[in-house]
């Protein structure tokens, strides 16, 4: 094979035994990697309980991935999510994806449980369990630093071991597969950490093309103002975005009571730009190198934790949102979950939180101390027990990000169609409504966004599987990733073929939820988006949604997604896509 290595690892912790599978061509053409392959694995297993032994944390990584194609250097981990119920799973950069496919591999499948804390240490196709019961309550940093030396490393912080239901998977330090509570899933499993070294290389069918289609890729990125423009990310971080967000007036601020933040000015990339005087990194294959860390090795937050961690908390300190920022990834805990979590109780509990109070609430929860035992479950759970469920701003109990969707209707749609709960990356709307790419359409109107929305969550589902960045798909396409897709694997591809590919696999999550019992009930809003307007001003009015209108939409959405009225996939669409489904 070109691009792909054939191989699968298989990793039972309860008899601490693995094997190689080695898959026939055929189903890495069906799903081709990452996100599309793990979901093919997870299918089996998806009516399973998080916590069961036998339900797999799967990494997979795609057939780009460890290749010259631009940002190449993702992988997918999934699994059930603990948090939600739903499919769970997350795109995360570093090293890790690299190393896998120099190791030989194109995924590892992790079942059962270890008796005791252990760690799993693979060098090429060598593997070994270890015992890592002295890493017991162990943050993430400093055991990143014990285990570098192995290669790429993933690990899970205290947040994980106390059973908080948005506990993150640390790779390399500063990469977070985050959202889902996929970590807590991994600590289930009583495991602390996979390290990944690899000494190989993959073979690539026509090098030659692959430069041309990398050439033209770079070519569409340079000449990208949000990419490479001076207020862009690649010199503002995903930061750039800030200013942006609040002045279209859709910046949630006091837990999405309003959508713009006074402060903001004194809260924005350019203010971390002063303070930190940050240097660019990112994950391995990429030049776009959105990720800034301080000359004192400070991480500067990604926007939605710089949002949140600001806004949506009436925070004006911009060092409590570093050190906040900081404090989640040492204790591995998704930023996002966190500071909704956080601004849920705000309003429940009517306490305005100071730097210092958001700052030991966040240390509570990772270690399952006081009320971060309660805050742990995430907000609707905490909501909920409080009588007050219409506080927790989340789908299918995911917290949302930073994009208050009454100042982009396309992105309420998203939130509620996304297979993984409150989510802006199953599609991004963002890029259309917002900045304008690759066209132009109106943010305060549902008119055609129920199909954009699905093809945005089939060309995604399809990013997610090669792998490559998101980022890039503001200046490329999926006609020049075809190109690259063609050349790595040899399998002639078209940008229509691979979006096909992206329409199953969505599909198969959309099945994979349904049958976990989820319909179009789940795929709804909080109920504050069609009561309350937002903050308009500058000449922009932020009204409520009109409930209709969404209803409206959604439907339009099941029929071209090809679901029933209820949100539940059909059988003869199942089947046209090479699916199995049987409705209940």
């Amino acid at each position: 094979m070109n691009g792909w290595n054939g191989t699968i690892l298989h990793i039972d912790l309860s008899k601490k035994i693995h094997h190689f599978e080695h898959l026939d061509s055929e189903i890495y053409k069906t799903w081709i990697g990452g996100k599309g392959l793990a979901g093919y694995y997870l299918h089996p297993h998806i009516m399973r309980s998080w916590d069961d032994p036998e339900m797999p944390v799967i990494f997979m990584a795609g057939p780009l991935v460890g290749t010259a194609s631009p940002t190449s250097g993702r992988m997918c981990i999934m699994s059930r999510s603990p948090l939600t119920g739903t499919v769970g799973d997350c795109s995360v950069g570093g090293s890790l994806g690299t190393e896998l496919k120099k190791a030989g591999l194109d995924g590892i499948i992790i079942t059962g449980k270890s008796d005791h804390l252990s760690g799993i240490e693979i060098t090429d196709k060598s593997v070994a369990i270890r015992d890592a019961d002295d890493f017991a309550g162990m943050k993430t940093g400093p055991l990143y630093e014990r285990l570098k030396r192995n290669g790429a490393v993933a690990v899970v912080g205290p947040a994980a071991e106390n059973n908080v239901l948005f506990s993150s998977i640390m790779v390399d330090d500063s990469y977070a597969a985050g959202r889902n509570g996929i970590g807590l899933v991994f600590a289930a499993k009583n495991l602390k950490y996979l390290t990944v070294k690899g000494s190989g290389h993959v073979a690539v069918h026509d090098s030659e093309g692959l430069k041309r289609a990398r050439e033209d890729i770079f070519r569409l990125i340079a000449s990208s103002p949000v990419l490479f423009g001076e207020q862009g990310i690649a010199y503002y971080g995903t930061g750039a975005l800030y200013d942006l967000m609040d002045s279209r007036r859709m910046m949630p601020t006091a837990n999405f009571k309003r959508t713009h933040f006074d402060m903001a000015s004194r809260m924005n990339a350019a203010a971390y730009k002063e303070k930190y005087a940050p240097k660019r990194a990112g994950c391995k294959g990429c030049h776009i190198l959105c990720k800034k860390v301080g000359q004192e090795g400070d991480h500067i937050p990604e926007f939605e934790t710089m949002s949140h961690f600001s806004a949506l908390l009436e925070n004006e300190d911009i060092e409590v949102v570093t050190r906040a920022n900081a404090l989640c990834n040492e204790m591995g805990m998704d930023t996002i979950s966190a500071a909704a979590t956080l601004a849920c109780f705000s309003e429940i509990s009517g306490e305005r939180l100071s730097g210092y109070r958001i700052l030991s609430l966040l240390e509570e929860i990772g270690q399952g101390e006081g009320m971060g035992r309660e805050l742990g479950q995430g907000s609707y759970r905490y909501a909920v027990s409080k009588g007050r469920s219409e506080l927790s701003f989340s789908v299918k109990k995911q917290e949302l990000p930073a994009y208050d969707p009454r100042g982009a209707y396309g992105m309420a749609l998203a939130y509620a169609t996304s297979t993984r709960g409150g989510c802006h990356l199953r599609a991004y709307p963002i890029s259309h409504e917002i900045l304008r790419k690759p066209v132009a359409t109106d943010r305060f109107s549902f008119a055609g966004k129920a199909r954009i929305i699905k093809i945005e969550e089939d060309l995604n589902a399809v990013v997610d599987s090669l792998t490559a960045c998101k980022f890039v798909f503001f200046a490329s396409s999926l006609e020049e990733y075809a190109r690259a897709f063609t050349t790595v694997t040899g399998v002639e591809t078209t940008a229509q073929d691979l979006l096909k590919i992206g329409e199953r696999i969505y599909y198969n999550e959309r099945i994979m939820n349904a049958q976990n019992g989820f319909t179009s009930k789940d795929d709804d809003l909080p109920p504050r988006f069609f009561e309350e307007a937002g903050s308009s001003g500058t000449d922009i009015e932020v009204k409520p949604l009109n409930r209709e209108e969404f209803l409206q939409v959604r439907a339009n959405y099941y029929k071209i997604r090809g679901l029933d009225e209820n949100g539940v996939p059909k059988e003869e669409k199942a089947a046209e896509l090479g699916l199995k489904w049987e409705q209940p």
